[in-house]
């Protein structure tokens, strides 16, 4: 995959047809069958032939076949094991039905983006980048990806994030009583708790399934078990049987905190060393099979968390078009030298040239580790107080830095809360999005036009 991209390739697909498709569903939208000619064409013109129906749009073999290809490409970049083809289209069909089922409940809901919210995204990611959105255009084009395609795919990545948020996280609600017990769970066990790097394999149970269907995925499940403990890599079995989101990336969830995970996985994972897998662990969603990758203490104090704060300051010069970066770090040097030799202040200097926070002479208050970007934080901790970095780097543009002081605080009572209110609602999240996403695949008419594909 282009590293640009957030998403694989999405290209929707209509066909539209005088009939009702023969052997669909009473109420079922109308397709063309394989025998359709469409008008101007002969029966001896090739078309591209349907894999699977989903509502009133299909899903072209065509399509399949590329994103195959950008998921096998990004797989052998990341060097993941592949699993056998069949399995991997299947899994990457699935995947694709999940996407165009949401995209079609979206599109419902009254779900949009317009050009402008488009716009400012792709603005972002190209900051991200350190690139003009030309610079970025001219690399993706050059590389054979359109930028009208690249365009449309994030705008469905932003449609789906939005129709999840509607439909799942503005939906989870924490209790003052959750958060009370979990800090008092997290006090009692405080010398105990880890954070656990993992992987997962799903099988997942379809909505009002019935005890025949429960019964065939449990068998897959057992299979998949039986062969990893033959030795069977564990990524590559994700890739095969999995029906997580994640499943193309070898299932790799990767760290959580013990506390924000179910508490059966919490408990199964608990029992074991880096390297092992869990029995078969059956939930609402379906059975799951982990594997422990790694786990570190969270070294965490059992009542308050004592923290380095930082009284910062800084000026901010962006780079534009009209103004390169060379011209922005000469400008800024030029200050500091100001600053150094005592012929200005600061302050007086950040109201006058600062792109950010110029009202108040360039003061950005008092930052708690991960409050400002990495790059930043990097360089604040060189400083000690009344000194003035070299001009330092971020996606925002090019910073002078100044420390004024520094202090120890304690964690207060509202952050303890905040961050347990933030793990309680990470562990709803997973389970709610998973089930959300199962329910929202169950309800879609879903038909398979090429049976190998089930």
């Amino acid at each position: 995959m282009h590293p640009i991209k957030l998403a694989a390739v999405l290209l929707c697909a209509s066909l539209a047809a005088p009939a009702l498709a023969q052997g669909a569903k009473p109420g079922a939208p109308a397709v063309p069958s394989r025998g359709f000619t469409p008008p101007g064409q002969s029966a001896n013109t090739p078309i591209d032939a349907i894999a699977v129906i989903v509502n009133d749009e299909v899903i072209t073999q065509r399509e399949l076949s590329e994103r195959v290809a950008t998921i096998v490409a990004r797989m052998q970049q990341q060097k993941l094991a592949l699993p056998d083809a069949s399995d991997l289209r299947r899994q990457i069909l699935e995947r694709m039905i999940i996407e165009r089922a949401q995209l079609q409940l979206a599109k419902e809901m009254g779900v949009r983006v317009d050009d402008n919210m488009l716009d400012r995204a792709i603005g972002r990611i190209a900051e991200q980048q350190k690139m003009t959105v030309q610079q970025m255009r001219n690399q993706m084009e050059k590389e054979g990806t359109t930028f009208a395609a690249f365009r449309e795919e994030i705008r469905e990545e932003i449609i789906m994030q939005r129709l999840r948020e509607y439909e799942v996280d503005n939906k989870i609600n924490i209790s003052e009583a959750e958060v009370d017990a979990f800090i008092a769970a997290e006090k009692a066990a405080a010398a105990e708790q880890f954070e656990m790097n993992i992987s997962q394999i799903m099988v997942r149970i379809p909505e009002n399934a019935t005890p025949e269907v429960i019964a065939q995925r449990q068998k897959r499940a057992e299979e998949v078990a039986r062969q990893l403990r033959t030795g069977a890599d564990f990524a590559k079995m994700a890739g095969t049987y999995s029906d997580a989101s994640d499943a193309l990336q070898g299932g790799v969830v990767g760290w959580r905190p013990s506390g924000a995970l179910p508490p059966v996985f919490a408990e199964a994972l608990g029992k074991l060393k880096p390297g092992q897998v869990t029995p078969i662990i059956k939930s609402a969603a379906g059975f799951h099979i982990l594997k422990l990758v790694d786990k570190r203490s969270m070294a965490e104090a059992a009542a308050q968390e004592t923290v380095q704060q930082t009284h910062v300051r800084h000026i901010l010069l962006k780079v534009t078009p009209t103004t390169p970066a060379a011209e922005v770090k000469r400008k800024l040097l030029e200050l500091k030298e100001r600053i150094d030799n005592k012929t200005a202040k600061f302050d007086e200097l950040a109201r006058v040239h600062s792109q950010d926070s110029a009202a108040k002479g360039g003061d950005l208050g008092w930052l708690a580790p991960g409050d400002t970007l990495p790059e930043f934080e990097r360089a604040l901790e060189t400083l000690k107080p009344g000194q003035v970095s070299e001009p330092v780097e971020t996606a925002f543009g090019y910073h002078l830095i100044e420390v004024l002081e520094r202090k120890a605080d304690d964690v207060s009572k509202e952050k303890q809360r905040a961050a347990a209110r933030n793990a309680l609602r990470e562990r709803k999240l997973v389970e709610a999005i998973d089930d959300w996403q199962r329910q929202v695949r169950d309800r879609a008419y879903v038909e398979f036009r090429d049976e190998s594909l089930k």
